[in-house]
């Protein structure tokens, strides 16, 4: 009960300082669980992007939001784990899968960092390795607004099309294979990059068939 009211206050208040808009929503599978994987502008995007979608959500954070008690205590209850960044903890894709095999989708920034100008910057294998082991299909999402947010500026989430992990890499279930994870890496950022700025601006290295090397 307590996740469903903040979801609905959450997406009230925005709606309420913001011109919202999600484009998309038919491609978001009903009662199943997936991986939402989008740009990070903002501390705003997670909520952004679990509003416009149905279902739980759950959220990686920085271990850094679990250090007041109360705080913890709040973002826990609303589906957040922590974790370490840069540290390559391994019981952190542990404990997604879990929160997917229970039935929540999952919220993840491959980025790994905020954006300050806007585009898409490199992104990491995580997702493309939750999304192999749980067998989970993968939602590319686009968080669009201008150089900032402010009162009344206008957003435009965009959630583009599933992406199935087994079509990249069918056996990485149990033995990850690091060059099909990066193809399946470079295909949905390559599809975040198409939603946030265009199909102009994805590069042949951004595709699924691009350099399984970087």
């Amino acid at each position: 009960m307590l996740y469903y009211i903040c979801k609905y206050a959450v997406w009230t208040a925005f709606h309420l300082c913001y011109s919202l808009r999600y484009e998309g929503k038919e491609n978001i599978p009903d009662k199943e669980a997936v991986i939402y994987t989008s740009n990070h502008r903002s501390n705003a995007d997670p909520p952004l992007v679990g509003a416009g979608a149905k279902g739980k959500f759950a959220f990686m954070a920085k271990e850094e939001l679990f250090r007041n008690p109360l705080f913890a205590a709040l973002i826990r209850a609303l589906g957040a784990f922590p974790v370490s960044r840069g540290k390559g903890d391994m019981t952190v894709i542990d404990t997604a899968v879990e929160r997917l095999k229970s039935g929540r989708s999952l919220v993840i920034f491959p980025e790994g960092t905020r954006s300050k100008d806007g585009k898409v910057h490199r992104g990491k294998t995580g997702a493309a390795l939750i999304a192999a082991r749980s067998g989970c299909r993968i939602i590319p999402v686009g968080v669009v607004f201008g150089e900032k947010l402010k009162f009344r500026c206008r957003i435009t989430v965009k959630y583009g099309k599933p992406i199935d992990p087994s079509d990249y890499c069918p056996t990485c279930v149990d033995e990850p294979d690091p060059r099909k994870l990066v193809r399946l890496k470079n295909a949905y950022m390559a599809e975040i990059t198409r939603l946030v700025e265009g199909d102009e601006a994805v590069k042949p290295e951004k595709t699924a068939e691009g350099n399984a090397d970087e």
